[in-house]
C-alpha cells in the first residue's frame, strides 16, 4: 500500500479478458476467441506490432458511454487497492472513432468514472488523450479539435503506437498545437525505437515526459541530459519483458538510470495483457534488481514529482509517502 502514482497506463489495456468477452456479448461483437481462457492464451506476443493487432481487436468491444465508464472505474478501483493515489491515464480515441463511436461517449464515460472513483475510492484520476503514430499528423491535429469541448477535463496529450518508421518529429506540429491549448505533453519513445527518438521527442516535440525511454540507457550523453533536465521516464518492466524489449529483468536499466540521477518511475502500461498492474511491476523489478526500501520509495516519490498534478498536490502526496 505504499502511496504512489501511475503515469503510464493505457485504459484500453486494462480490459481484462473476462470483461472483454462480456462487453463483446453485450454489444454483439464477434471475436476470434470463444472464451476468456482462449483469449488469455493468445497473450503470447512476439513484439509490439503483434501485441497491437490483438489490442485493437479488444478495442472493438467498447461501444457505449457506459462501457467506457465501467472500464475506467474497474481500473481506478483496482489501482486504489494497490496504493495508487493518482493515475494519469492514456487513452486513444482514434481507435473508437473508426467504429463510429462519438468522442463525447468516450470521454464522457471516462470522466464520469473519474469523478465517481474520486468520491468512492479516494483516487485522483486524470485523462491524457493519445494520438496513434501510425496515422498521419493531420489525424492527430483533428483529434485535438474533437476533444476541444472537453478541454477542462483532459489534462494532456501524448503519442503512442508502433514506433518503427514513425519518428516523433512527424508529430511536431501536433505537440506544438497541444502546448498552445495548454495540454501537458508526453511521448512514447525508445521502446522498440532507437534512442534517437527520445532525443527527437525532447528537441523537436518539446515534450515534458518520456514514456518508456528504455533505449536511452546505453547512451551516456542522453542519460546525462535526462538527468540534468530531470525528464521523467515512465518505464514499464513487465510490458518490456513480455514484448521482448528486454529478455531478462536482472539486466533491466531502471536502477542504472536511477543511479545516474534520471527520475524513473514504474508503471503497468497495458496490465491486462502483460500480467501485472503497478504493484506487480514494482515487485518484479525489486526482486530482479535487488532494490532497497529506500530505492523503492524513491521510485514512488518520482511518480509524484513526475506527475502533472498541481504543485500543492505533489507536496501533499510526497508528505504522505514520507510518513508511510
Amino acid at each position: 500500500m505504499l502511496p504512489k502514482a501511475e503515469l503510464h497506463v493505457h485504459l484500453e489495456g486494462t480490459l481484462e479478458p473476462e470483461d472483454l468477452v462480456r462487453f463483446a456479448a453485450r454489444n454483439r461483437v464477434e471475436l476470434p476467441w470463444q472464451s476468456a481462457e482462449q483469449l488469455r492464451a493468445a497473450y503470447t506476443f512476439t513484439g509490439l506490432e503483434n501485441f497491437l493487432s490483438v489490442y485493437f481487436q479488444g478495442c472493438r468491444v467498447l461501444r457505449t458511454r457506459e462501457d467506457f465508464r465501467e472500464l475506467t472505474l474497474a481500473y481506478l478501483q483496482r489501482a486504489a487497492g494497490q496504493g495508487v493515489r493518482r493515475a494519469e491515464m492514456l487513452f486513444g480515441p482514434q481507435a473508437f472513432l473508426d467504429h463510429g463511436i462519438p468522442v463525447d461517449d468516450q470521454v464522457g464515460g471516462i470522466t464520469d468514472a473519474i469523478a465517481e472513483a474520486r468520491e468512492t475510492h479516494g483516487i485522483d484520476g486524470a485523462l491524457l488523450v493519445s494520438a496513434h503514430r501510425h496515422r498521419n499528423e493531420a489525424d492527430a491535429l483533428e483529434l485535438l479539435e474533437l476533444v476541444r469541448p472537453w478541454r477542462d477535463r483532459v489534462l494532456g496529450a501524448g503519442l503512442g503506437g508502433a514506433e518503427r518508421g514513425n519518428p516523433p518529429a512527424k508529430f511536431a506540429r501536433y505537440f506544438a498545437a497541444a502546448r498552445a491549448e495548454g495540454y501537458r505533453t508526453t511521448c512514447h519513445a525508445g521502446e522498440e525505437g532507437p534512442a534517437a527518438y527520445v532525443a527527437e521527442a525532447l528537441e523537436e516535440c518539446r515534450v515534458e515526459r518520456i514514456d518508456h525511454g528504455y533505449a536511452a540507457a546505453e547512451h551516456p550523453d542522453l542519460v546525462a541530459r535526462l538527468a540534468g533536465d530531470q525528464v521523467t521516464l515512465t518505464m514499464c518492466p513487465l510490458s518490456n519483458l513480455r514484448l521482448h524489449v528486454t529478455d531478462d529483468l536482472t539486466t533491466y536499466p531502471l536502477k542504472r538510470l536511477m543511479d545516474a540521477g534520471v527520475p524513473v518511475t514504474v508503471n503497468s502500461d497495458d496490465p491486462a495483457y502483460f500480467g501485472g498492474y503497478v504493484n506487480e511491476n514494482y515487485a518484479a523489478v525489486t526482486e530482479a534488481l535487488g532494490l532497497t526500501e529506500t530505492e523503492v520509495k524513491t521510485l514512488a516519490r518520482n511518480s509524484f514529482s513526475g506527475s502533472f498534478a498541481h504543485p500543492e498536490e505533489v507536496r501533499s502526496l510526497v508528505e504522505e509517502l514520507t510518513g508511510s
